[in-house]
């Protein structure tokens, strides 16, 4: 295990980059069991790090306060993957700079998109029950 903590074994810019191209990441979460639970997410790239977001009470949540364990890979918006699967680590995030981070990176890739959901979370008062999602890949 001494290797996993090595700089080569983390993900080169150009790594995220090809990965930032696709519109949709699938994201699997792992249940107690150990079954595999896969959801199509928006995503984006920062700091060697990909962001997501999603309700706060959502299934991938609950998973992710027992695990970090996850994986990833590029898909459509039905969940279709698109490219290979990698082993991650996912941890849920609450600082507030990291916050603005992951924000400004998905607001950069889904533009209008983005600022429409957050008007709709804001307007159903699910803006503050968000939870944000850090993965390294």
């Amino acid at each position: 295990m001494a290797g996993a903590s090595r700089g080569a074994e983390r993900p080169h810019a150009g790594d995220l980059s090809a990965l930032d191209r696709h519109r949709y990441l699938s994201l699997a979460t792992f249940r107690r069991n150990g079954a595999e639970v896969r959801t199509p997410v928006w995503f984006a790239a920062a700091d060697a790090r990909v962001y997501v977001f999603s309700a706060g009470d959502a299934g991938k949540v609950k998973r992710l306060r027992h695990s970090s364990r996850a994986r990833v890979a590029p898909s459509d918006v039905r969940g279709r993957v698109r490219g290979a699967w990698r082993d991650a680590t996912a941890r849920l995030v609450t600082d507030p700079a990291t916050l603005v981070l992951a924000h400004a990176a998905l607001r950069a890739k889904y533009g209008r998109q983005m600022a429409l959901a957050d008007l709709l979370a804001r307007l159903t008062g699910r803006l503050r029950r968000r939870a944000w999602i850090e993965i390294e890949v």
